[in-house]
């Protein structure tokens, strides 16, 4: 599928999703939030596929926020539905039932940093950057950050960032657990794919019922109701327990043999 703001390959029955606005650093505008939405909602329905990462076009930014000259002709009743429309979009990329990583190179700000906490993992070059410089415009995150950062980074350091707008390089990321790996920029592709190869031998199913239950430990979204997160644990481990894969896993392991999963 042809995308105005993206470009999609695919490879190993993963899908590179590369952000297409390097002239401006690829700031997030409505158009490529549509098109992410689309593609999120692709790789939920292409059995293909068993996972997805994103990355940014050129060497300098992952995304470098939203695009302000867009806010900007916003009046109050526009910026609370483009705060609403990009919080959905990046639910939908945190909700997804095949793992989503960011492979960020260069700048993730504001809506880029946003984008990368929505994923399951993020990867980072060893010249990522990663912050929410909102409160130097006179704004504030609005796609998430205040409520991902602090959950990934603990309270204290998030409103931290936030207040002041200071950014994070990738080493101090992967300290505080804001990414899972540093590469150099060569190896940033490569590692990802390693990473959703290691995914692909487990059971899709499982995996599926993983991102759920984690999901649900986090904090009422969007109108939704609350679950306890230790009851959709429970949930989730009867249903894999009773299914196709997880009878089979069981049975590889008492066999002693590798398990032959379905997916079902």
């Amino acid at each position: 599928m042809q995308y105005q703001t993206l470009l999609t390959r695919k490879t190993d029955q993963t899908l590179m999703i590369t952000l297409n606005r390097p002239d401006v650093m690829n700031a997030l505008n409505r158009q490529m939030l549509h098109e992410i939405l689309d593609v999120i909602r692709l790789l939920e329905s292409d059995d293909s596929l068993y996972g997805a990462f994103f990355t940014g076009a050129g060497d300098r930014a992952f995304a470098a926020g939203a695009d302000i000259a867009e806010l900007a002709g916003l009046d109050p009743s526009e910026a609370m539905k483009a705060a609403r429309f990009g919080q959905e979009v990046f639910f939908a990329i945190e909700d997804c039932p095949k793992p989503v990583i960011a492979a960020v190179n260069g700048y993730a700000l504001g809506g880029g940093c946003e984008l990368a906490m929505a994923c399951h993992l993020r990867i980072a070059s060893e010249n990522a950057r990663f912050g929410q410089p909102e409160v130097k415009l006179g704004l504030i995150a609005g796609y998430g950050g205040t409520q991902r950062l602090a959950q990934l980074i603990g309270r204290g350091k998030a409103t931290e960032m936030l207040i002041t707008g200071d950014l994070m390089p990738a080493d101090e990321a992967l300290n505080w657990g804001l990414v899972n790996y540093v590469t150099t920029r060569g190896e940033l592709v490569e590692k990802c794919q390693e990473v959703l190869r290691k995914a692909y031998q487990q059971s899709p199913g499982a995996i599926r019922l993983t991102l759920n239950a984690i999901n649900a430990g986090y904090a009422n979204r969007n109108g939704r109701e609350q679950r306890n997160g230790y009851e959709v644990e429970r949930e989730n481990f009867t249903r894999a327990h009773a299914s196709a894969d997880g009878q089979e896993g069981m049975q590889a392991f008492i066999d002693k043999r590798p398990p032959r999963f379905s997916g079902h």
